[in-house]
C-alpha cells in the first residue's frame, strides 16, 4: 500500500487494469490469505488438505468483495475521497477519462468502461462461492462468517450490472433493506448445505431475494 500512497499522495488515480488488480490484492486479497491461515490454525475442521485447497481461491474472495465495493461507490469515492479506481486506460478506450467520469455527457462511455471490472467481479465472486463450499460443513462458524458478505456482494453486483446510478453525481448502489433482512434470515440455513448455497446464490444473482422466496429455497433444499 505504501507504493500507492506515494504514487497518489493527492488522491488515488488508477491507470491500468494491472494496477487495479495489484491494488485490490494488497487491500483485500491478502486478507483472504490471513483469514485462511486463521481457519487452519484454529479450526479442527480445516485440515492441511482443505487449507491448501482454500488458498487457491482465498485472494479472489477478498478481491471480489473489494471490486463490488468500488463499483457501487464510484461517485462517492470521486466526490468525497478524491479517489478514482476505474482504470484510466479503460476510460480512454471508450473516449472518456478520470476528468469526465461523472459527467452526464459521458455516461454511456463510462458505463462501457466499467464493464471489464464488472466481469472481473463476477468471476471473483464465483471463485469466492467455491471457497465457501470448500469449507467443511462442520466448520459452521466459518461458513456463517463468509455467507452474508458473499450474498450481499452478489446482490449488489446484480444491481450494478443493470444500473448507471453509481456513475452520476451523488449516486450509489444499495440493495434494499428488505433484501438485506431476508438474506440475514436465510443465510444461516443456507450454510448447512452446498446445494442450498448454490440455490441461494443463483436466485440472488438473478433477482432480489425477498422473504417470500425463503420457503421455496428451503423446501427445495430439503
Amino acid at each position: 500500500m505504501q507504493k500507492f500512497v506515494k504514487l497518489h499522495a493527492q488522491g488515488i488515480r488508477i491507470q491500468t487494469l494491472e494496477d487495479y488488480q495489484e491494488y485490490c490484492y494488497y487491500v483485500a486479497g491478502t486478507v483472504g490469505y490471513l483469514l485462511t491461515d486463521l481457519w487452519y490454525e484454529h479450526s479442527p475442521s480445516v485440515d492441511f488438505q482443505t487449507y491448501h485447497r482454500l488458498r487457491q481461491t482465498c485472494a479472489a474472495f477478498g478481491e471480489g468483495l473489494q471490486t463490488v465495493n468500488i463499483l457501487k461507490d464510484i461517485a462517492w469515492d470521486a466526490e468525497h475521497e478524491n479517489s478514482i479506481y476505474i482504470p484510466q486506460e479503460a476510460l480512454h478506450a471508450q473516449g472518456s477519462s478520470h476528468a469526465t467520469l461523472l459527467h452526464p455527457d459521458f455516461l454511456t462511455q463510462n458505463h462501457a468502461a466499467i464493464k471489464s471490472l464488472v466481469e472481473l467481479a463476477w468471476v471473483d465472486l464465483d471463485k469466492a462461492a467455491q471457497y465457501l463450499m470448500l469449507v467443511p460443513i462442520s466448520a459452521i462458524p466459518i461458513r456463517l462468517f463468509c455467507i452474508l458478505p458473499l450474498v450481499f456482494a452478489y446482490a449488489t453486483l446484480r444491481d450494478i450490472t443493470g444500473s448507471t446510478a453509481m456513475l452520476k453525481s451523488g449516486g450509489s448502489i444499495k440493495i434494499s433493506r428488505a433484501e438485506v433482512k431476508s438474506l440475514i434470515i436465510v443465510g444461516p440455513f443456507a450454510v448447512l448445505s452446498n446445494f442450498t448455497i448454490r440455490r441461494l446464490i443463483n436466485q440472488v444473482r438473478q433477482q432480489p431475494f425477498l422473504w417470500g422466496n425463503k420457503a421455496n429455497l428451503l423446501k427445495k433444499a430439503a
